[in-house]
């Protein structure tokens, strides 16, 4: 049976680097979500249990539910990569490049996951980061500025808070693998910063309207503080972007 190891275990072993890239090809949409298992049950984030990090179950359920993260990012960048044709080649060499971190992400986490006793798919998740793929499924532009520049942009602002949290009940192993995913996700939303700012230049759009216009058409959730701005400002985002930022008062440097 098909596990999302399996997944990431094939991405990691694949050197496209000699592969030639066809930007024109256009492919059809599989059927359903895209090669995902039996286990994780997915479920509405409010039937979500909150678990105390203090103990071993609790500290279990947040690296499972990081692990999933991971796994949802591998499927994002695979599916920008073959979904939007006619860009640039560099665009999918990028986020092959993407796909193959987020896939040592989760085996990284997944590893420590089954230290706690535990494996993926041993606890319930819920699918948010999907959600907004599929609502974007026909739009590059928007997939851009709501994927890498808003939820995955969340994780710069959240990362450091868990992996202090980690460290507050010595799970320092769990702590060092944080310090990976915060380093390679500034670079991967930094991907999504350059394609779309490339985009709205190629087609004469403002960069601050067209993201509020595009987060409002598509529902997106509104950016909380406090924000980490220097991690957003290693990823690419300008100050006029900083300064849109709903909660900017509650900013941290």
């Amino acid at each position: 049976m098909y596990q999302t190891q399996d997944k990431a275990a094939a991405v990691l072993a694949l050197d496209a680097s000699g592969l030639r890239v066809d930007a024109d090809a256009r492919l059809d949409e599989p059927a359903g979500l895209p090669g995902r298992p039996a286990r994780p049950e997915l479920v509405h984030p409010s039937a979500l249990k909150n678990r105390a990090v203090g103990t071993l179950e609790g500290r279990a359920s947040l690296i499972h539910a990081l692990a999933h993260i991971e796994a949802n990012a591998i499927h994002l960048a695979l599916d920008i990569l073959w979904r939007f044709a006619g860009m640039p080649e560099a665009f999918y060499r990028d986020w092959w490049q993407v796909a193959q971190e987020e896939a040592r992400h989760f085996e990284l986490l997944e590893t420590h996951l089954r230290t706690l006793g535990h494996a993926y798919g041993d606890f319930p998740a819920h699918d948010g980061l999907w959600d907004m793929a599929a609502r974007t499924r026909t739009d590059l532009l928007a997939r851009l500025a709501l994927v890498p520049r808003t939820l995955e942009a969340r994780g710069l602002d959240v990362t450091p808070a868990i992996r202090n949290k980690l460290v507050s009940v010595g799970d320092q192993a769990g702590a060092k693998i944080l310090d990976v995913i915060l380093r390679d996700e500034i670079g991967h939303v930094a991907i999504g910063n350059r394609w779309y700012h490339t985009l709205c230049a190629q087609r004469g759009l403002d960069p601050v309207k067209t993201y509020t216009e595009l987060a409002r058409q598509h529902a997106a959730p509104v950016a909380k503080g406090p924000f980490n701005l220097s991690a957003r400002r290693a990823a690419g985002f300008n100050e006029a972007e900083l300064s849109a930022l709903a909660a900017e008062p509650l900013a941290t440097t």
